[in-house]
């Protein structure tokens, strides 16, 4: 169920120590009552003020979750920031960006290796692996004395190289592959007076095509599902951030979601039975998506359309900003974050 607060309390401490964590009381003295807790985590809460710019980024986990059975392992804690997890094709390994660059990381943990990205850095959390395993896209910092500087996507080899530049015009961020593995989904601003807008992009031709074209609404996230008949993506055109799913054309727009949290970057499982999605709360800006929140990760069966709670986490930008699923159609990876 959605997360609800149901009481707080505030202490005044004077000295010694506090112990937080959960009891179990028989509520008869002559009764030992014992209990079995898993999967537990005590957080230390972000304050809604937080600056990261100025009070430093906050300690980054990497997390691997089973989503039928709830079993969460931390495989990675590191004090730098690092972001949005790929399930790399061979199941062993995940790609996520770090400082500018790409790496990977065993699934069981380990140390990162860097992918070499050749002259292009500044990658940002906007990346992914195509349908075929054979080509990763990134979103990355480019700097142009004609288009002007800002996010751009890129396509470069699974086993790293030097990136061919797909899109000219900046800002550009990428979110999806189509399943021909010759296209690209992404959102793009082309005119400084309306809001990000979905394009697409043929990787060996460079063309570009505008799919969606909302003057005061605010879209993201898209992304194709693995039959290639719908591209899903978020968007404000009743009201918060919702998620929604239109043709391939941008034909047959169609919302998922109707509840009155913000909900962003649906990510579609392999076999194509389900979407995990980010949902932010309502004191967030319907066109925001910030770090350090109380956020919810959510289960919808492609089927039936109900959705579930799956986690609770601290997190928000970088958590899960781009397909995350491991090819079994069980596992997801995501970034929290913690103090």
């Amino acid at each position: 169920e959605i997360l609800e607060e149901v009481g707080s309390h505030e202490m005044n401490i004077l000295s010694g120590k506090v112990l937080v964590g959960l009891f179990v009381c028989s509520h008869n003295p002559d009764v030992v009552e014992s209990a079995k807790v898993w999967n537990v985590r005590i957080d230390r809460p972000v304050p809604d003020n937080y600056n990261a710019g100025k009070q430093g980024t906050l300690s980054c986990r990497m997390e691997t979750m089973d989503v039928f059975t709830g079993e969460r392992r931390v495989i990675w804690e590191n004090k730098e920031k690092f972001e949005a997890p790929n399930w790399m094709p061979n199941k062993k390994k995940l790609l996520f960006n770090m400082g500018g660059h790409l790496y990977t990381i065993p699934v069981k943990g380990g140390e990162p290796t860097l992918l070499n990205t050749g002259s292009v850095d500044g990658i940002n959390n906007d990346h992914g692996i195509s349908f075929d395993g054979k080509t990763i896209a990134i979103s990355a910092r480019r700097q142009d004395p004609v288009k002007g500087n800002g996010s751009a996507v890129y396509v470069v080899p699974l086993k790293g190289g030097e990136p061919k530049l797909i899109t000219e015009d900046v800002p550009s961020y990428w979110h999806g592959w189509s399943p021909n593995n010759k296209d690209v989904v992404y959102v793009a601003k082309r005119d400084s007076s309306h809001p990000f807008n979905i394009f697409q992009a043929n990787i060996h031709t460079a063309k570009e095509t505008q799919l969606t074209f909302f003057k005061d609404n605010h879209v993201d996230g898209p992304e194709y599902g693995p039959a290639g008949k719908w591209i899903y993506y978020n968007g404000s055109q009743t009201g918060p951030m919702q998620i929604w799913r239109m043709r391939p054309d941008g034909s047959g727009q169609e919302q998922l979601t109707f509840d009155k949290y913000n909900d962003w970057f649906p990510h579609i499982s392999p076999d194509g039975k389900w979407m995990v999605y980010i949902t932010f709360p309502t004191t967030i800006r319907k066109d925001s998506h910030p770090s350090y929140k109380r956020v919810m990760l959510r289960l919808m069966s492609l089927e039936t359309m109900e959705s579930r709670v799956i986690a609770y986490l601290y997190g928000g930008q970088g958590t899960i900003n781009v397909p995350s699923w491991s090819p079994d159609s069980r596992h997801i990876a995501f970034v929290s974050n913690a103090d």
